[in-house]
């Protein structure tokens, strides 16, 4: 007698039922985790904007008008993973989504949506979740600010190693890449600069003859500048191999290489004594562990009746910590600091302050122009580049400009010195020396 096992009757039927209640399970978790996510950020946004309008469209096609009156945004985010990206890390999130395409702005620009933002942030670092993340960056900014000379050089390789035409396109002749200096906001970005690098050169009471070091010297714009112009000779250093090369062809190209010199080299391993030193642009790159390492150099490098000039971005808002976009996309290793965080280094390096001069607007109308320039180029670059980096260099234009006109970015304009009577007691030196009436 054969025995034969027989499937129940139902196996089949309840393997099935059982797949599409699993599946039926599933769709309704995303369903479910979608809601949670849309409510809540939702509820974050209205934390932030109050003044006015966004207009929201959310992955599951549901819309929301946030805040009221003028003036108005409306976008559209395409991916519930960028719904949860935003919750957990919207400081990080909002430049990725916007150069992934997955948020999307549909009426005005990147620039009227981070305008709206931090013109409702203003100092704040914005409700519970964004606050923690802060404090919690604080705590790690000496790592993330860690800028030995190797990793130096490959945080500026990073930005300034790029494309030689890239930076064609939307800097002035001079390629200053830095703030410039507007006597009125209708100044061409041309004469700002100009007007920047006089400024410069009369808070350093240049004299033919002296020796000049630019620590961060860029192209070579302001170095070139002061040798042309004032009769001294200059020394620039930079890290970037690009930069380098061109300051060179640009020094033999004006007939003044025998007054300009540039050197690929760290600051750190500079040598001799300078009746003038120079920086420009180049503090944001030091970080805040290095600090007392960069003045007691820049001390050591001074001679006796030397002076300093130290031009950097900085924040009015007390110590914060730098923006994780910009560090991961733009500027690793960069900070914006406070002046309380500078002026007690200068101070136990023996310097005096013998000025410090707050530039406000400024910056904002510098990299409005440059934001201007480069969208007006944005298709040549786009052939350089690609889409996504076109809309990285876009968000971080448009985010670096609405920060100076809303959140408490400044730059500061340090003049040192190490004898009390370098300089003149009062500033009526600086003006006539820009209107060339000093004696």
């Amino acid at each position: 007698m054969s025995m034969q096992l027989e499937t129940p009757p139902n196996w089949q039927a309840d393997g099935l039922a059982s797949d599409r209640n699993a599946g039926i399970s599933l769709l309704q978790r995303m369903s479910l985790s979608r809601r949670v996510g849309e409510g809540l950020l939702r509820s974050m946004i209205r934390k932030i904007v109050s003044v006015g309008t966004l207009h929201l469209q959310m992955p599951s096609g549901q819309r929301h008008i946030i805040g009221k009156g003028a003036p108005g945004v409306s976008i559209r985010l395409t991916s519930s993973k960028t719904v949860w990206r935003l919750l957990r890390n919207p400081e990080l999130a909002v430049g990725e989504a916007y150069m992934d395409g997955t948020l999307l702005v549909e009426q005005g620009s990147i620039y009227d949506l981070l305008d709206l933002a931090n013109a409702n942030l203003k100092w704040h670092n914005g409700p519970g979740a964004m606050r923690l993340q802060s404090q919690l960056r604080r705590l790690q900014r000496r790592l993330d600010q860690y800028n030995p000379v190797s990793r130096a050089k490959a945080n500026v390789a990073h930005h300034y190693d790029l494309s030689d035409t890239l930076y064609d396109l939307f800097l002035d002749p001079e390629r200053q890449y830095s703030c410039a200096y507007y006597a009125t906001p209708s100044d061409t970005l041309e004469q700002a600069q100009m007007q920047k690098m006089r400024h410069i050169a009369a808070k350093l009471l240049l004299r033919p003859g002296q020796r000049v070091l630019d620590i961060g010297s860029g192209w070579g714009g302001l170095g070139l500048h002061l040798a042309g112009t004032a009769g001294v000779s200059v020394t620039g250093l930079t890290l970037s191999t690009e930069q380098h090369g061109y300051a060179v062809r640009a020094a033999e190209a004006a007939g003044l290489k025998d007054r300009a010199t540039f050197h690929l080299r760290d600051y750190r391993h500079e040598n001799g004594r300078y009746d003038r030193i120079v920086s420009v642009g180049m503090f944001e790159h030091v970080g805040i562990g290095h600090y007392a390492e960069y003045f007691d150099k820049v001390a050591s490098l001074l001679t006796e009746a030397g002076v300093a000039l130290i031009h950097t971005i900085g924040t009015a808002r007390g110590p914060t910590s730098a923006s994780p976009w910009l560090q991961k996309y733009i500027f690793p290793g960069g900070y914006a600091p406070a002046l309380s965080e500078v002026v007690p280094v200068i101070e136990r390096a023996g310097l005096y302050i013998t000025d410090i001069e707050v530039l406000r607007l400024h910056y904002a109308h510098t990299l409005r122009a440059w934001r201007e320039r480069f969208m007006a180029e944005r298709t040549r670059i786009a052939a350089l580049y690609d889409e996504r980096f076109c809309r990285m260099w876009e968000f971080y234009l448009a985010f670096c400009e609405t920060g100076f006109r809303h959140s408490g970015l400044v730059v500061f304009q340090i003049q040192v010195s190490k004898r009390v009577d370098a300089v003149p007691i009062t500033r009526d030196y600086i003006a006539a020396h820009e209107h060339g009436q000093a004696p």
